[in-house]
């Protein structure tokens, strides 16, 4: 089978309680560490690569942003899913030949732009263009951004959801759903659910058994790695400056003592 092949039967046939944990890589290094680790796919987090090439989330210009996906993508032997956000205003032919040339096998597609919701019809349409130009050479993961956005009713969700997922996307994404939502979401959504885990909350295998088919963690991973590189960085200063300390106090500590006594 070819990866994008692979890739769409990783969703296939999950058991509730064994979802698909897609580990997001900010860049080749983080990938292969994912790779080497076991996990048969991955899925780039576009905040996550953000920081790694020093912007801001959603200020990344589309050209870095596909450069990083295929660094990554050269790096392992996995799939590996792009988010492109929202598409950076490509239309599907060249957004889909960008997709492919950079190596991915599937993409988020967000349904807002700036934080205001895209009209969900509209949405649709674009996605089901996406769709006719890929045929089954990318995996569609069609993210609702309904929560959020700040509309906390799983049945917003659902409904856009089902447009979504009649364009032809392959799963759909209803990011910072909580997890009692899950269950209202699994029972109006056809095909696979993403699930978005936050690292202090429920395990994988809880969301599974909730209705999510794969789960994927956004820029959580890269944040953590950060938060852990900030602390060994804080540590490296701290013996540092007492090192650096200690050599300021000890030449006048030798010189006192090189005196001779005139008393």
């Amino acid at each position: 089978m070819s990866k994008a092949e692979t890739f769409r039967a990783l969703h296939q046939g999950r058991a509730p309680g064994d979802p698909l944990v897609l580990p997001g890589p900010w860049d080749a290094a983080s990938a292969r560490v994912f790779a080497e680790i076991g996990f048969p796919a991955l899925a780039t987090p576009s905040a996550g690569v953000a920081a790694s090439l020093g912007y801001e989330d959603g200020h990344t210009p589309a050209d870095e942003m596909f450069a990083a996906v295929a660094r990554i993508v050269r790096s392992v032997d996995v799939p590996v899913s792009a988010d492109v956000e929202d598409g950076y205003g490509l239309a599907p032919e060249e957004l889909v030949e960008r997709l492919l040339e950079a190596g991915a096998v599937g993409c988020n597609l967000e349904d807002s732009h700036a934080g205001v919701l895209k009209d969900p019809a509209r949405h649709a349409d674009w996605l089901a263009q996406v769709r006719a130009v890929a045929g089954h050479a990318l995996f569609v993961n069609a993210r609702v951004d309904t929560f959020s956005r700040g509309v906390a009713d799983p049945e917003r969700a659902v409904e856009r959801a089902a447009l979504y997922v009649a364009a032809g996307a392959d799963c759909v994404y209803p990011i910072g759903a909580p997890a009692d939502a899950l269950p209202v979401l699994r029972a109006g959504i056809p095909g696979p659910i993403n699930a978005s885990a936050p690292l202090d909350g429920p395990p994988p295998a809880e969301l599974g058994r909730l209705g999510a088919t794969r789960i994927t963690f956004g820029p959580g991973l890269q944040r953590r790695a950060t938060e852990t590189l900030t602390g060994i960085a804080r540590a490296l200063r701290e013996d540092w400056l007492g090192q650096a300390r200690a050599a300021a106090r000890r030449p006048a500590a030798e010189s006192l003592s090189a005196e001779p006594n005139t008393w």
